[in-house]
């Protein structure tokens, strides 16, 4: 996991390719059948919630995702994943629209 953590920071790309099959495969069927991308993600989640994260990280990083899209994935406040952000040294995007209409939904919804 220390390893991974430290790609996100770095934002270094491994140099092996023995896996990218399956990167490509995925890609090519998240052309085909999006929700099947849903369910990879979601057994990830279940299975292995450490890689999980590590692309959910990656996912902000790369501005893929807001941090309140982030934080809606991990199930904690953009708070509490601004917070963990900046122990870890991950830096802090600008405050969107997004997140605060996403942190209110999110608020509503755990009451």
């Amino acid at each position: 996991m220390q390893m991974i953590e430290d790609l996100i920071r770095m934002k270094v790309k491994p140099q092996s390719r023995s896996g990218m099959w399956v990167i490509d495969g995925l890609m090519k069927l998240g052309e085909i059948k999006p929700e099947a991308i849903d369910e990879v993600l979601e057994d990830v989640k279940e299975r292995s919630p450490g890689i999980f994260k590590s692309l959910v990280h990656i996912a902000y990083l790369d501005g893929e995702i807001s941090l309140a899209k982030a934080a809606e994935l991990l199930e904690v406040t953009r708070v509490e994943l601004h917070d963990q952000f900046k122990e870890k040294g991950i830096p802090i995007k600008e405050l969107t629209e997004e997140d605060v209409v996403a942190e209110v939904e999110m608020m509503r919804a755990r009451n």
